[in-house]
């Protein structure tokens, strides 16, 4: 019997470990975004909550000085501070005492791969000043075979000069040259030092500017012109090189600080995939912080693709086991339903792998056409060595089927030191299928031979520079474009995710459970995240849109007629599903985030609009449709709508169980103790009222269901993490359509049964019953542990 079922209550697991002043074992995380209202000194006082919760470990997103107004942390423009607008070192290390004395472990959010390309950065602007003499200039992944590009300027840069918007000052004791860039905004760029004229008129200004290691620009050419590797396409973020010792050392220096003084007891690793040498890092991170610190990747695994087992890590963050999980609760039949009314209803053609093909197509050519070209120049630079003479236009052509080819975010090192075999057989698989299109085959061939034997300078920067643009064209296209039009199902279409590839056998999920299991039993285990597209209970919402698709069908022909004749029907398939998604009675705010969120969605999907260049009377469409489908809802909320919530709310139980008995660690992320419908980024960083969560146990229905529910299972995972670090685990299906999750070690066992389609749960369970009261629950859970 637990000592849950014995009596034993979350405050005295609490007492216990500030009692014992020791921290709990890893069990449960608990992700907090800081920011947006939310800094150290804020977060302390819900730390009892957090500890009565029962979980060990709280995960915050990144805490080191970003630019002025981050609303989450990862454009950090000074690695060796904590950022003063969360409190400072001070404010930090009062929120690690009270932690620790609740027996809460701290878990950072790092960002080794890229700062902010702002002039903030302490760093940057020292290098923009004193060049490649700067101490700073090999911290920084930049071309220097031209000027520094900075394209922050509204207008190009002789219409800027004309109209007198360049001058000359001082700031620090150091001249800049400082641009007005209108509405009372304007930038200083450090110069180099040196004699400035006397007379600063226009010609001695451009003369000044052209003697620079810069080069200001219209922000337009950025898509062409940029000369630092950006994080995917985003020009704000500059490339670290953290591959060389000394840019790791001063990048993580604060980091491993605060690990070796015992104030942070985990790393999570932002974009992993980024990296010059991910297996290098992480062998040289894991040397200086030790054997018994976690360490998480942030890594999207493709298909079938496996975290390689040389990483020293204890996993990923969890995107896997978040689609695994919906597949497994998706119907194929249901799915395909589904499928026929969208395509009958829009006109849509084609599946996914299409639809990312040609979205690959135009992201290659536009978001990315700065890396295109490096990379292409790097071919050429390549190809000399080889005294090979192709092209530029069979360099171009061999580059782009390459790029095109590739399926997942990046290979690793091919090497017998990487331990990753699989990679080698995927490039010889992707050079293969790239030398069919090209007129000039053999210049594929030659590339990769860089790709699977860099055995040069110039092969060893083509290989790293291609294994970092794949990555930016897998999630630019995939992710941020195809999602935003393949709009079947909104609930497949999930970081992580594969729509081609939605469903799974309860055999095939046992079998990864089990693998899982076996090689990272700590790996997260997350079903929200600040990056997912969707909060987990919104996209239980869309799955019951698979799991009866009668009724969406319905839901659609009933709201169908009110749209706007020239509005794309596609357009509106997706504005209904998030409708659904994010519906909540009583929320006032629901038409201006569901306005919000289709402007991302268009702008993404880069049909009728981009970010680029918007179509704001296009748009402007689109968003009076959804500003008039919520008036309609608020008014009279349509049977079909109504019945797919009433569904919805079974499945996020179940997804909720699944994911707490599963094999790994599971993450919390902030404020989903009570349903969560949120879309993507920044709906999904709404403010948390943590006192509504400590009285959500006592809700009705769902809210208090889910509350219920997550409190005794995290309290379980806190009180017994030798059983779910060591059980074996086990899925199978049984009569009635059920399915049973069972862990077992030794005598010690846990059964979890529910229906997939969240029916009846069948016959109560021999051994304690799990369920936190109440008889109307989807699923049976009991254990003897």
């Amino acid at each position: 019997m637990t000592s849950l079922d014995a009596g034993l209550s979350a405050e005295a697991l609490r007492t216990d470990a500030v009692a014992a002043g020791t921290m709990r074992p890893l069990s449960t995380t608990y992700r907090v975004q800081l920011r947006c209202g939310t800094d150290f000194d804020g977060l302390i006082p819900h730390l009892p909550y957090l500890a009565e919760l029962g979980i060990s470990h709280l995960y915050l997103s990144p805490i080191f000085t970003a630019t002025a107004g981050s609303t989450h942390g990862y454009d950090v423009t000074d690695p060796s501070q904590i950022d003063p607008a969360l409190g400072g070192m001070e404010g930090f290390s009062r929120l690690a005492a009270s932690a620790a004395a609740e027996g809460l472990g701290i878990i950072l959010d790092i960002v080794p791969n890229h700062t902010a390309f702002s002039l903030e950065n302490p760093w940057l602007r020292d290098l923009l000043r004193h060049g490649q003499d700067s101490a700073y200039a090999r911290h920084f992944d930049i071309d220097w075979s031209r000027r520094l590009a900075l394209p922050f300027l509204p207008d190009p840069f002789e219409d800027m000069l004309d109209r007198g918007a360049f001058s000359l000052a001082e700031e620090d004791g150091q001249p800049v040259f400082r641009a007005d860039l209108g509405g009372g905004a304007s930038l200083s760029v450090p110069l180099a030092p040196g004699g400035l004229p006397s007379d600063p008129g226009p010609d001695a200004l451009r003369a000044l500017h052209d003697t620079q290691v810069w080069q200001l620009r219209h922000w337009q050419t950025e898509r062409d012109s940029v000369t630092h590797r950006r994080f995917f396409n985003v020009t704000s973020l500059i490339g670290m090189r953290v591959e060389e010792e000394d840019v790791f050392h001063d990048t993580h220096e604060l980091i491993l600080r605060l690990v070796s003084e015992g104030l942070v007891q985990g790393l999570r690793i932002d974009h992993i995939d980024g990296l010059a040498d991910p297996v290098a890092y992480l062998h040289r991170l894991r040397q200086a912080v030790g054997p018994d610190v976690p360490v998480w990747v942030e890594k999207i695994l493709t298909g079938s693709e496996p975290l390689p087992v040389c990483w020293p890590v204890q996993g990923t963050t969890g995107y896997e086991a978040a689609r695994q999980i919906l597949r497994l609760l998706t119907p194929a039949e249901g799915l395909a339903r589904l499928d026929g009314t969208w395509r009958d209803a829009t006109g849509f053609q084609g599946d996914f792998a299409a639809t990312v093909a040609e979205a690959k197509d135009e992201v290659v050519v536009n978001e990315l056409a700065a890396e295109l070209h490096q990379m292409i120049a790097l071919a050429q630079a390549y190809a000399a060595t080889r005294r090979a003479a192709p092209g530029p236009e069979s360099l171009r052509e061999a580059v782009l089927a390459l790029l095109r080819t590739f399926p997942r975010y990046r290979a690793y090192k091919v090497d017998d030191s990487s331990g990753v075999a699989g990679d080698r057989r995927l490039l010889d698989q992707v050079i293969a299928q790239a030398a069919e299109t090209p007129r000039d085959p053999g210049t594929v061939h030659l590339l990769g031979e860089a790709l699977c034997d860099p055995d040069t300078p110039e092969a060893q920067d083509f290989a790293r520079r291609f294994h970092q643009v794949t990555g930016a064209l897998v999630a630019k296209s995939q992710e941020d474009t195809a999602f935003f039009r393949y709009n079947r199902c909104l609930a497949t279409n999930e970081v992580g995710a594969e729509p081609d590839h939605a469903t799974l056998t309860p055999e095939a999920m046992s079998d990864w459970l089990a693998d899982r299991q076996a090689r990272w039993p700590h790996a997260l285990t997350l079903t929200s995240s600040h990056d997912t597209k969707r909060s987990e209970d919104a996209r239980t919402r869309l799955l019951a849109a698979a799991q009866a698709p009668q009724d969406f069908a319905a839901l659609w022909a009933e709201t169908e007629p009110h749209f706007p004749e020239e509005m794309r029907r596609n357009d509106g398939w997706y504005l209904l599903q998030s409708a659904l998604a994010i519906w909540e009675d009583g929320r006032d705010d629901l038409a201006d985030r569901l306005a919000d969120h289709m402007i991302k969605a268009l702008r993404e999907g880069k049909v009728i609009t981009t970010w680029q260049h918007p179509d704001e009377e296009a748009e402007a469409v689109v968003l009076e449709a959804a500003r008039a489908l919520v008036a309609r809802w608020q008014a009279d909320l349509p049977d079909p709508a109504a019945r797919l919530i009433a569904r919805a709310g079974p499945l996020s139980l179940i997804q909720l169980a699944l994911k707490m008995v599963m094999p790994g660690v599971p993450d919390i992320y902030q404020g989903t103790e009570l349903p969560s419908y949120a879309l993507t980024d920044p709906d999904n960083r709404q403010p948390v009222d943590f006192a509504a969560l400590a009285d959500a146990p006592s809700a009705p229905g769902l809210a208090g269901q889910k509350a219920r529910l997550t409190r005794r299972l995290v309290q379980l995972r806190a009180e017994h993490p030798d059983f779910f670090d060591a059980a074996e685990v086990r899925l199978s299906a049984q009569d009635g359509g059920l399915l049973e999750l069972s862990r077992r070690d030794g005598a010690r066992h846990l059964t979890l049964r529910f229906h997939p389609e969240g029916g009846g749960p069948g016959p109560v369970l021999p051994g304690h019953d799990l369920l936190p009261g109440g008889a109307d629950w989807p699923l049976r859970m009991s254990c003897d542990i």
